[in-house]
């Protein structure tokens, strides 16, 4: 199977100083350190030029009185300054090391913070790889940048400034014969940067489909071992390192020939100065120290030009990465509180809590849920609901039931607001969902998954997830209620017990009850199961059951079902097929009716008892 490239934004156009100037923005946080970086880089640049003209001083001292010139106060300056050097080397250190660790902090907590914003439908169209490039590699090259490139720029400007100067004090003739070699180093400056910040923006983007690759090669392992997929993945994975290693070395051509081309025309400036100062040494226009001194800064002149064009550079190469943590932080959320549901919640803010009110002001309950005539259709255009209608009461459990694709888990997502319609409404207590709090609403839902997710950490930590604020009590009586308690007190540990990465130290079963005390926790008003025993033994199933029936008391639920046998009790049962009702009723209802739903029960009826025939025969 080929692998596709994760979503991958493309981007145009040349070096973006706006969008840079967004990315100092985290500097803000460390401007302190920024400033003391600048102070810095701009006295050490001073430093770097007195070596030159101390120098300077002591030929032309030693030209004009031989054996008797006085040097040693030349020499003790030279030593101070040395010192000086070093310790600036060190500062340089510290605040690179400070701005670089607390940059990189403040992009990687804006990007999780993002994350948490986003709807579901972001995810949708992109990779875990996709994500991860762009909170670790990503974020690491730009927090780098704006440490150690911020140094070298102001480092750099000073030294170009001073020694531009000094050379024109010196003999301004002579100078503007070696500045004349900047307009063509400029030009050829402009025809790389286009291909470096295109050859980058290929490199990245092959990191990200290699990231995802990797993401998904480990997710999938067991699926590979036992398809004894590993030679033909080797094989797909090796064409991605393939273009991976085309995409960067067309990079590192292109950088590496750029600073050559930097150094060729420094040289050509350096000659020059030789050349036509040589002659005015002869001619005595100059002193033979003010000749060296003159040679000395031609060559410093043209090495901060050359770490500026690395600088350059490395903008350059950067600026995928910084598009691509700007997109991220860009990204629009598609569900998100409306304009007068803000404004609604801030007014009740400033008013300050009152009883059985909602942050948005309105009442803080949620007795009916309905269904109004709702579509819904994903970006691909294929309408997945049509049409679907329904109302549900305090304490009613609706079980949806119908083949795979129907639009059975499109209506609980619809219902938790993670999408919304594209026709229709859903009314909570006769006010669209859309004008009520998002977070309110989903602080209200209870939702438990055919595949249950449990974090790194123990079975207390995970079960407190529900609601942070619970006492160790509340937690061991969330979990009696699902009858989860039993099988929790066996272990090691108890409560205390680490449920390994995503839970793999436990059976789902296991796992499953866990989610279930998680979601008892947090008290909600609606409760949402997801074919939450389709995975489990009848044994458990029998377990989950039984704490499910006790949950849902007084309590909307909307429970999806593999097991038709497991929703019998339920008040409303939906038959939905090609997103639309197509039966509703009580389980008797239906039976009798002998429509669709018998159908379906009567044929998984048949299947489950071969099942236990062939499991009891010998």
């Amino acid at each position: 199977m080929a692998r596709t490239a994760p979503h991958e934004e493309e981007y145009t156009g040349r070096l973006d100083f706006s969008l840079w100037r967004r990315i100092l923005h985290y500097g803000r946080r460390h401007r302190r350190y920024m400033i003391a970086m600048v102070v810095a880089a701009s006295v050490m640049a001073w430093f770097d030029m007195s070596f030159t003209l101390i120098t300077r001083q002591v030929i032309n001292e030693v030209a004009a009185n031989g054996p008797q010139a006085k040097v040693w106060p030349w020499g003790a300056l030279y030593v101070a300054l040395v010192l000086a050097f070093a310790t600036g080397i060190w500062t340089f250190i510290y605040l690179g090391a400070r701005i670089s660790s607390g940059v990189g902090h403040d992009i990687r907590e804006a990007g999780f913070a993002r994350l948490q914003e986003l709807s579901f439908s972001f995810y949708d169209r992109r990779s875990v790889g996709w994500l991860v490039t762009r909170m670790t590699s990503d974020c690491d090259r730009l927090s780098r940048l704006l440490a150690w490139g911020v140094l070298d720029l102001v480092w750099g400007v000073f030294v170009l400034v001073g020694v531009s100067v000094v050379m024109l004090v010196l003999d301004w003739r002579l100078a503007l014969t070696v500045l004349a070699i900047l307009p063509p180093m400029a030009s050829i400056s402009l025809i790389f940067q286009k291909r470096i910040l295109g050859a980058s923006r290929a490199v990245r983007k092959a990191n990200s489909t290699i990231t995802a690759a990797y993401n998904e090669a480990i997710q999938g392992v067991r699926t590979t071992k036992t398809l004894v997929r590993e030679s033909e993945g080797l094989g797909e994975f090796g064409a991605l390192t393939e273009r991976m290693v085309r995409v960067s070395v067309r990079s590192a051509v292109w950088s590496a020939v750029f600073m050559p081309a930097v150094f060729t025309f420094g040289s050509v400036g350096i000659a020059l100065a030789v050349w036509k100062g040589g002659g005015d040494v002869l001619a005595e226009r100059i002193a033979i120290g003010d000749l060296y001194a003159f040679i000395s800064f031609s060559g410093f002149f043209f090495f901060p030009i050359q770490e500026l064009s690395r600088v350059f550079v490395e903008l350059q190469n950067a600026q995928a990465a910084a598009e691509r943590i700007i997109g991220l932080l860009d990204a629009k959320c598609e569900i998100a509180d409306a304009p007068e549901v803000v404004a609604a919640m801030a007014r009740h803010a400033q008013a300050g809590p009152k009883p059985h009110l909602a942050p948005d002001g309105l009442a803080d309950t949620i007795e009916a849920i309905e269904f109004r005539d709702v579509s819904f259709a994903y970006h691909s255009g294929r309408k997945v609901l049509d049409g679907f209608n329904l109302t549900a009461r305090a304490g009613q459990t609706v079980a949806l039931v119908g083949p795979t694709g129907g639009g059975k888990t499109t209506v609980v997502s619809l219902l938790c607001r993670f999408y919304e319609p594209t026709g229709g409404e859903i009314l909570l207590d006769g006010v669209d969902y859309r004008k009520r709090s998002l977070r309110w609403l989903q602080s209200n839902l209870g939702i438990v998954l055919q595949t249950p997710h449990l974090f790194s950490g123990s079975v207390r930590e995970n079960i407190r997830y529900g609601r942070l604020d619970a006492t160790d009590e509340e937690i061991v009586q969330a979990a009696r209620l699902v009858n989860a308690h039993g099988f929790i007190v066996q272990m090691d540990r108890g409560y205390d017990t680490d449920v390994g990465q995503g839970g793999n130290r436990l059976s789902t079963g296991q796992k499953q009850l866990i989610s279930l005390a998680r979601a008892v926790l947090a008290d909600p008003r609606v409760f949402v199961m997801d074919e939450a025993t389709s995975s489990v033994d009848t044994e458990t199933e029998g377990r989950i059951q039984a704490g499910i029936e006790t949950v849902l008391r007084g309590r909307i639920s909307f429970v999806i079902a593999h097991r038709l046998s497991t929703i019998r009790s339920a008040e409303m049962i939906l038959v939905i097929e090609a997103g639309r009702v197509v039966e509703t009723g009580r389980h008797g209802e239906l039976i009798r009716r002998k429509g669709r739903y018998y159908e379906l029960y009567t044929n998984q009826f048949t299947l489950e008892r071969q099942d236990r025939a062939l499991g009891s025969a010998p």
